[in-house]
């Protein structure tokens, strides 16, 4: 059987998150199986058990990150979190070798609609183009990219219009099933 470890890198999932917590909360639904980590509840003041999470990947055949693409990247805590625990020696270098050949699926939501990220739009580029770093990262650990899952329009900032809620909701369920047929894929 498959061993799938999901990992939420938002900051403050349970206060400031619509989207992300719909996504996780139905992926926990359609996805049991999987372990699920909280990276801002099990982490709070950010200082991470890297011996716990090391183990965590090991023992996982696919890895799914989760989050609010802030700043064109990966939230804070999960870069931190990324910077802690995928060490020279670990992940990477000429002995770093305990994740070689595990599936990176990268899913992630934006405030600002897909069609903004295309090239000539609001923010120049396409979404895709903004993925680099993180295909790089797998590359350098030796996981395989598996691609990405992307729902853009989900703006927290939009949690006071029932309408855009509803629609907000929706979206991000299918978002969940998405991520969950592409895990089954793999």
């Amino acid at each position: 059987m498959t061993k799938i470890l999901v990992v939420s890198g938002h900051t403050d999932l349970q206060k400031n998150s619509f989207a992300n917590k719909i996504i996780l909360d139905r992926l926990s639904e359609i996805m049991p199986e999987a372990e699920y980590v909280y990276l801002d509840t099990e982490y709070p003041g950010w200082t991470f058990n890297v011996e716990r999470e090391q183990e965590r990947l090991k023992s996982a055949d696919v890895i799914v990150m989760q989050f609010p693409f802030f700043w064109y990247g990966v939230p804070s805590i999960m870069h931190k979190w990324m910077e802690e625990v995928f060490v020279h020696g670990f992940s990477h270098g000429s002995k770093g070798k305990a994740l070689v050949g595990k599936k990176l699926l990268v899913s992630f939501t934006s405030g600002a609609p897909e069609e903004m990220y295309q090239t000539g739009g609001v923010q120049g580029y396409p979404v895709d183009d903004f993925l680099t770093p993180l295909k790089q990262f797998a590359r350098a650990c030796g996981m395989e990219w598996t691609g990405y899952v992307y729902s853009g329009g989900l703006s927290y900032a939009s949690r006071h219009d029932d309408e855009k809620l509803r629609q907000m909701k929706e979206k991000a369920l299918l978002h969940a099933e998405r991520v969950a047929e592409k895990v089954r894929s793999l």
